[in-house]
């Protein structure tokens, strides 16, 4: 029997070059994508060739300079259509048990973006609409999110000026690249009155079975946040654990 080995090392490949152009909205050259996958630029050519037969990756430009194709974009929202209905009934269960505000995110660009949420029960309440954007940088589900990509991913983010928020926001680049180190080992990301006055957060993050990365979060009144931060994070993480269980994957880290 013919070895798949090799049909294996070709998806790797090609998952590695669409992954080299996520948030390349002009798109990169071939010579560009094979310094950053670390392949020969004809192997490169020649994968390039075959997305853009399945429109995986499009032209970005007259001159070679390709890009994310439409057929990502479709498979991603039917992606976020299913990973939407899968993880609403832990994010009720979650809305029931703690009475707050439930948000689900995805990464776009250098943004977090709502792509579900349910309104907690108390007349305070943390409530912002699904579609709505914010920084990675300065709140939990961004933090969350920064903690799952690759360290030349989180590099490039990082080599950014950041704005000041609030007076407890992080700007450093090295204290926020400190923070996401340790967003990875605890599986928790938390802000503090970083991104909005009056306003804290917590957050875990998880992937699906394609790899994409979602963060589930608890914003709160920070009086009542300080009085609930630990109750917050353990039903997070046993949150955490029943997807795993129900994705049957281990997603821990």
């Amino acid at each position: 029997m013919e070895s798949s080995q090799p049909k294996i090392q070709v998806i790797a490949r090609a998952a590695s070059i669409l992954r080299s152009l996520e948030d390349q909205s002009d798109g990169l050259s071939l010579g560009e994508i094979a310094s950053r996958v670390e392949l020969p630029r004809s192997t490169v050519q020649r994968i390039v060739t075959a997305l853009a037969e399945e429109q995986l990756v499009i032209a970005a430009t007259p001159k070679s300079r390709v890009k994310l194709g439409p057929a990502l974009v479709r498979l991603a929202n039917a992606t976020s259509m299913e990973i939407n209905q899968l993880v609403r009934p832990f994010m009720e269960s979650l809305c029931r048990e703690l009475g707050e505000t439930i948000d689900l995110s995805v990464i776009q660009g250098s943004h977090a973006v709502f792509i579900d949420q349910l309104s907690g029960s108390h007349r305070l309440r943390a409530v912002s609409a699904v579609g709505e954007r914010f920084p990675l940088y300065c709140t939990a589900c961004g933090k969350s999110l920064l903690a799952t990509l690759p360290d030349d991913h989180l590099t490039r983010y990082l080599d950014n000026t950041f704005e000041a928020h609030t007076q407890n926001t992080l700007t450093d680049p090295a204290a926020i690249r400190k923070e996401i180190q340790q967003v990875k080992r605890s599986g928790v990301a938390v802000d503090l009155e970083e991104y909005s006055e009056g306003i804290c957060a917590v957050s875990i993050f998880f992937e699906d079975s394609f790899g994409r990365a979602y963060a589930i979060s608890i914003p709160a009144p920070t009086t009542r946040f300080n009085r609930h931060q630990k109750q917050f994070r353990t039903a997070l993480l046993n949150c955490r654990d029943g997807l795993a269980a129900h994705l049957g994957e281990d997603l821990s880290g």
